[in-house]
């Protein structure tokens, strides 16, 4: 559509012309009641614009997605809506100083999660409407100027069904029939929200007495859809909500300047939450149905407060164009495991940074379209796919080192002077890094220019010289670059020693140096004439971002002894380099296979079991050579199905294993058993088969064809839910047959009837390792098709479709030539979507190479 993808100098050239005063925007939500009698269903938008123009006479536009536009009034005269209105844009001509611009539109209710998403509850026939428009679909719901360096004070009014509650990013009262909302302070048209229905609503508050002896009282909220409510545990939301507004107003000294903190947790999410200031949306997903392990709540404690965190870092203050992103999610990702340490019972945050955040950044920062952390972002869909591992993950782990290169108290001092300086308006990179050099002395310029500037991940190895008394002699750390992104950075890290201290063979560590890493070898003078070591770590503690590499001596003691390392994080550090050892075909899939099956039943740290098994799962189904999978397989369920039965009963480890066996089965006594777990024939002592894990059990089942349609429907009878219809959608999908996969193509690629979270359901059953040659005919379909997707459907939903359908599982040369055609035959695709072929093709490269590694292993 003309227009629809905003450009980075398109949004310069108006910001330097415009400046906006105030939105005043009136919806009329009636509509979402009542059948679909055709589409798109949609409801009347009535926004008024006053802004300011620097050049009067010129000419700008407004942006709007919307069917079709009722009238368009600039200044008072009428403009003919078919002139003015092309379907993305309100073309504004002749503007005078000062403006006002009034727009009624049909808008579109949406059912890709983007815009202004209307959701019917198949349990009940309810439905709920949330708003989702990061990074730029509030357009979808009024006109605007849509761009975060346009900030304004919004107000807003909202006509509902009766019966129904609206919410906004103000404080609302329903006067006569209309929902009213206290102005806003200014804010960026992508955080502001609704949420209207028949949500079930918890309230709580919020007080602090300041040292100048003011006080703040805070509103809190919380709601989900009523068929969610007896599983809502509200009571742990609002305690870490308090925790992290504690937190957060300890260390930043700006009290949260948004009024009321609502928090939804909506239906068919196409993100994890997104941080609307007062109306906080999350996925229901973190409501949950069944038994789950404390992960799951740190997890959800953990976006609690990088959403929270995004209340100064992103909507106080807001980056001017996407290309400075990382000021809002990178800190909004370290902030959120800073707090979670220090605000909380998870005690054990960074251990899941480590393990889990950071794999993702690493992955991200390997393939072909890896980025600086500020990055060069052309105009909105690059905006869209950069939210990324590297802008949160590395952006976080960068920030970490930051705060370890110019200590905690300066990085908090600046972040706080940052904010006092910068609120309510737009910064960039140098605005932050000036209040950072004023408070630590450091000169940021070079470090930021080696971490923030460039791309890529270096390499770090021990080398170590002993004496032949057993002393360290010297001790060097080794830094490496990829030749693709060959930077070497400042490095501020720790190196431990560790050996066995005690009887029981136990791996802890002995000393320790800290020491700043600079070029491609430096010499660890603290730790010459130490002990010889058993096992060398660097990055000790993880300071740095960095792949960990080992010396010889090193490997083998974690070959024979990775489960005696006391320390979580040591061992959770050494977890996640040896895979990326794996992923990088410098270890075997089966030795890592190997490794997991040997030490994971010790692992005391749940989130870092359920990450080893996810690992070992795609250890087997994407590195290990084909012709030692059914082999690998076999092995990773009897080791599964061991630790299960050896688990203490109805625990958090037994839950896991549990979860694991499904995953992994695929002989018929270990489809069997799942099934009879599932009819209660069969125990496990002290495991609950609730309605989550009986779906858990299903999938497998159904990807070996134990578990036929009339199965899946008699489950879905029993749980006849929003979320139960998502389970059997992808149980159906993953069932083996050229019907089945045939119907869920279609129905995903070739029509648009499904909401985005069924899409997600129907791609996730689709495609089913075991199932390799059944899904070999839609290689050369998914080629045909893609660019043809891209250009009629939502970004999201094209995302979903050119992502998750990727031929993966046709591990083979002739994809990866397939791909490379494709990639030549459409060089003047869509820049977005090439990016996503090249990732794809990058992670298929990468599979291939260690399916190499392996077969030679095994030869």
């Amino acid at each position: 559509m003309p227009g629809e993808n905003l450009t980075r100098d398109e949004a310069q050239e108006r910001a330097a012309l415009l400046s906006v005063d105030g939105y005043q925007v009136s919806l009329d939500l009636r509509s979402a009641l009542g059948d679909i009698e055709a589409e798109p269903r949609t409801f009347r938008s009535v926004t008024t614009i006053r802004f300011r123009c620097a050049e009067p006479g010129a000419a700008s536009f407004a942006d709007l997605l919307a069917p079709s536009v009722t009238a368009v009034s600039l200044n008072g005269k009428d403009l003919d809506p078919g002139e003015v209105f092309d379907g993305s844009r309100i073309r504004l001509d002749d503007l005078r100083a000062d403006n006002e611009l009034v727009v009624d539109a049909q808008c579109a209710y949406s059912r890709t999660g983007e815009g202004m998403h209307r959701f019917v509850d198949p349990e009940d026939g309810e439905v709920y409407l949330y708003t989702q428009y990061e990074p730029a679909d509030s357009r979808r719901v009024f006109a605007n100027f849509e761009q975060p360096d346009l900030k304004a004070p919004f107000r807003a009014e909202v006509r509902a069904p009766e019966g129904w509650t609206v919410w906004s990013n103000g404080v609302g009262e329903l006067v006569d029939g209309v929902w009213k909302f206290a102005e806003t302070k200014p804010i960026s048209t992508y955080i502001t929200a609704f949420a209207a229905g028949p949500y079930h609503y918890v309230t709580d508050s919020y007080a602090r007495t300041f040292d100048d002896g003011t006080t703040l009282q805070i509103p809190l909220g919380a709601m989900c859809r009523k068929g969610l409510a007896p599983h809502f545990d509200s009571d742990d939301v609002f305690l870490v909500t308090k925790q992290g507004l504690d937190f957060f107003h300890d260390h930043f000294d700006f009290p949260y300047p948004f009024g009321k903190y609502d928090q939804a947790f909506v239906p068919e999410y196409n993100l994890g939450a997104m941080e609307n200031p007062g109306l906080v949306t999350f996925r229901e997903e973190f409501i949950f149905r069944g038994k789950v392990t404390q992960a799951s709540y740190e997890g959800r404690a953990n976006v609690i407060l990088h959403e929270m965190a995004h209340m100064w870092f992103g909507d106080l203050v807001t980056m001017e164009w996407w290309d400075d992103l990382w000021l809002k999610e990178s800190f909004a990702d370290f902030m959120g495991a800073f707090a979670l340490v220090g605000a909380t019972r998870f005690e054990n945050g960074w251990i899941t940074f480590a393990n889990r955040r950071k794999a993702w950044a690493y992955r991200a920062d390997q393939l072909p379209s890896t980025h600086p952390v500020t990055a060069d972002i052309r105009d909105l869909q690059d905006a869209k796919l950069n939210f990324d591992g590297i802008t949160y993950a590395k952006g976080a782990s960068v920030l970490k080192q930051l705060v370890a290169y110019v200590g905690q108290d300066a990085f908090l001092e600046g972040a706080r002077r940052y904010f006092k300086r910068n609120a309510y308006g737009n910064t960039r990179l140098g605005d932050l890094l000036s209040a950072l050099e004023e408070t630590s002395g450091r000169d940021l310029a070079t470090w930021s220019r080696a971490w923030l500037q460039t791309a890529g991940v270096n390499s770090l190895t021990p080398q170590v010289i002993l004496s032949a008394e057993g002393r360290i002699t010297e001790l060097a750390v080794l830094q490496e670059a990829p030749e693709s992104h060959p930077e070497l950075r400042p490095h501020r890290v720790a190196v431990g020693l560790y050996r066995r201290e005690d009887a029981n063979g136990s791996l802890a560590r002995y000393a320790r140096a800290e020491v700043d890493v600079v070029g491609p070898r430096t010499v660890v003078e603290e730790l010459v004439g130490a002990d010889a070591p058993e096992l060398v770590l660097v990055n000790d503690d993880d300071l740095t971002y960095c792949k960990i590499r080992f010396d010889e001596n090193s490997l083998a003691t974690l070959r024979e002894g990775l489960g005696d390392i006391t320390d979580p994080l040591a061992r959770a550090l050494c977890w996640s380099a040896l895979w990326n050892l794996t992923r990088d075909a410098l270890m075997p899939a089966r030795d890592f296979v190997g490794l997991v099956l040997r030490f994971a039943g010790r692992e005391s740290d749940i989130g870092v079991l359920q990450m080893l098994h996810a690992w070992a799962h795609s250890a087997l189904v994407h590195y290990a050579a084909p012709d030692w999978r059914a082999e690998g397989g076999r092995l990773l369920a009897q080791g599964a199905l061991k630790e299960l039965r050896l688990a203490e009963p109805g625990s958090q480890h037994q839950l896991t294993w549990a979860r694991f066996f499904a995953t992994v089965a695929s002989d018929q006594a270990d489809l069997h058993l799942l099934l009879h777990l599932l009819e209660g024939t069969a125990k496990v002592d002290g495991l609950d088969v609730d309605q989550e894990l009986r779906w858990a059990f299903l999938e497998p089942l159904a990807a070996h064809g134990v578990a036929d349609e009339s199965l899946l429907a008699a489950e879905l009878a029993r749980d006849d839910t929003a979320s139960g219809k998502r389970h059997q959608v992808r149980c159906l999908a993953a069932r083996p047959s050229a019907a089945v996969k045939a119907q869920a193509w279609a129905q995903v690629v070739e029509s648009d009837a499904l909401s985005n979270a069924l899409v997600e359901a129907t791609i996730a059953g689709f495609a089913q390792p075991a199932q390799r040659e059944l899904l070999a005919p839609y290689a050369a379909k998914y080629f045909a098709a893609i660019e043809r997707v891209w250009a009629e459907r939502s970004i999201q939903i094209a995302m979903d479709v050119v992502k998750g359908l990727f031929p993966s599982l046709r591990d083979s040369q002739e994809t990866l030539d397939a791909t490379d055609a494709w990639l030549t035959a459409h060089e003047d695709a869509a820049p977005a979507l090439r990016r996503l072929v090249l990732e794809a093709r990058d992670d298929l490269a990468r599979t291939l190479r260690g399916q190499a590694c392996d077969t030679a292993a095994g030869s």
